[in-house]
């Protein structure tokens, strides 16, 4: 399989170029050439395999640079019981008509785990098949949970160096303490005075920077990404889409072959699209519900083809998704575009330099006939996350609770009662003084006290994720955590940062 950069000027590369690079060299994200197509009956009999062998399944598709072999004991590696317990998404029943799918069980308890616990494996065979002994420097922009994932999984990994940037003041506590705690020898965490946007945005530029790469070059360091731009990040993700399909058929929630409805809280736009690509392969997929918080720029542009980041970033109890440049959206327009990498380069381009574009109605219509976009307000996710729990006993994050209030006003929209899998993307213990809130239960206890507020949310709902009598054994250990990262720099000194770090190691 060869893969090809959505602004056309990289030529072609192997999927071990693609995941050793992460992004190509004209700004561009690489993509497939093409999509693989899964029959029907090869995505029901997931029900009966381990989530690795599904994995590998999925990746085999697209990464044949690789050998079954390898890619079963990469997978078998990422998710091992020890890591995710015994599955690393199960699907949940809570309505009638709605189940979620649980995305969190893995080592930092957000759906990142799932992507970022095998991508050090894939990152590490792909320097090899490349031929390439330099080491690699793998530079992540995060909004809270990418960070702590991809740290987890490349803490320690020999001839890597992780840097994570993060907005200072954007992220909640559990998140923070998760990343500055880190341990490893190869791992380097930055707060920056600014927002996630600012963070991507310096990472990109990093990136573009030839006269940079050329020097780390030199001192035998090459650049690559675990954010969702890397199509090692992304493939893995394609993995639980058609999984839960296979198991709501055989828990007989829908019948073979018949589509159903997705709804994605999203912000950097990676995840949805990995669902966006399984129905490309042959997933039964009616449509997408593309869920935003008040950050609502995705929303406006499925419902009026005009991209316009000139906003203010607002900063919501969601912070996953406060983004204002969704950067796999490029990867849509292109597949949407029938691979017209000109005009998605130009798109791109006025984005940088005006801060929005807009696309042909023909395109516009295209985007609406498959995604649904919606947003929730402040007040609309803690009452979701209030009524949920007291309607059927399950615990939203304010992520989830997004979603799950997305889907609830697109069937009020449409009147359509298909079957939908919500993507619950992080565990509610991450952001349990919002949680509270949502129950109003969080008199007395404070943001900046986050322990508490995760014993209050314990005694009050008794929730364990399967962790017996007990708080998540990750709380648990964060707790007593040293930090260790507690350096802060301006939005301007990444690139600093990083010449920094790697050439004085």
């Amino acid at each position: 399989m060869l893969f090809v950069s959505t602004r056309g000027k990289s030529g072609t590369v192997s999927s071990a170029h693609a995941i050793k690079e992460g992004l190509a060299e004209d700004g561009g994200l690489f993509v497939p050439r093409r999509f693989p197509q899964i029959a029907l009956d090869d995505i029901l009999a997931m029900h009966e395999k381990t989530y690795a062998r599904c994995a590998t399944q999925i990746l085999a598709c697209f990464l044949t640079d690789y050998t079954e072999e390898e890619l079963q004991a990469c997978a078998e590696a990422a998710y091992s019981p020890e890591k995710f317990g015994p599955d690393p998404a199960p699907l949940k029943k809570v309505s009638e008509f709605t189940d979620v799918l649980e995305l969190w069980h893995g080592p930092t308890m957000a759906f990142k785990d799932i992507a970022l616990q095998i991508l050090p494996h894939l990152m590490t065979r792909a320097q090899k098949k490349t031929g390439d002994e330099s080491k690699i420097a793998i530079l992540t922009a995060t909004s809270g949970d990418t960070g702590k994932a991809a740290l987890a999984g490349f803490a320690d990994v020999p001839g890597t160096e992780i840097l994570v940037f993060y907005p200072e003041n954007g992220v909640s506590p559990i998140q923070k303490l998760q990343m500055t705690t880190q341990k490893g020898a190869n791992t380097k965490v930055f707060g920056i005075r600014g927002n996630f946007d600012d963070a991507q945005k310096g990472v990109k530029k990093i990136f573009g920077d030839r006269a940079l790469l050329e020097e780390l070059e030199g001192h035998s360091w090459i650049l690559s990404s675990a954010n969702s731009i890397n199509w090692g990040r992304l493939a893995p993700q394609i993995t639980y889409y058609f999984r839960s399909y296979a198991e709501a058929v055989a828990k007989g929630r829908i019948k073979a072959g018949e589509k159903v409805l997705f709804s994605v809280p999203t912000g950097n736009f990676g995840d949805i699209l990995a669902g966006y690509y399984a129905r490309k392969m042959g997933l039964p997929v009616k449509r997408f519900i593309c869920a935003s918080n008040a950050n609502n720029v995705l929303t406006d542009f499925i419902n009026t083809g005009v991209y316009d980041r000139q906003r203010e970033l607002i900063r919501t109890e969601s912070p996953s998704m406060d983004i204002l440049v969704s950067s796999n959206l490029e990867r849509l327009l292109f597949d949407i575009t029938d691979n017209d990498e000109e005009q998605v380069a130009a798109w791109m381009t006025e984005l940088a330099e005006e801060g929005r574009y807009q696309v042909p109605e023909k395109v516009a219509e295209q985007i609406r006939h498959l995604f649904f976009g919606v947003w929730a307000d402040h007040q609309e996710t803690l009452d979701t996350i209030g009524k949920v729990y007291n309607d059927y006993s399950y615990v939203l994050d304010p992520h989830t609770a997004v979603a799950w209030c997305a889907a609830q006003k697109y069937r009020l929209l449409s009147s359509d009662e298909t079957y939908t899998i919500v993507l619950s993307t992080a565990s509610p213990y991450k952001f349990c003084h919002t949680v509270l809130a949502g129950l109003g239960k969080n008199e007395g206890i404070s943001e900046d006290r986050p322990f508490e507020a995760a014993r209050k949310l314990f005694a009050e709902t008794g929730w364990t994720e399967g962790e017996g009598s007990r708080l998540p054994r990750q709380i648990g250990e964060l707790e007593t955590a040293d930090v260790l990262h507690k350096e802060v720099v301006e939005k301007e000194a990444m690139t600093e940062a990083v010449r920094n770090t790697l050439i004085i190691l």
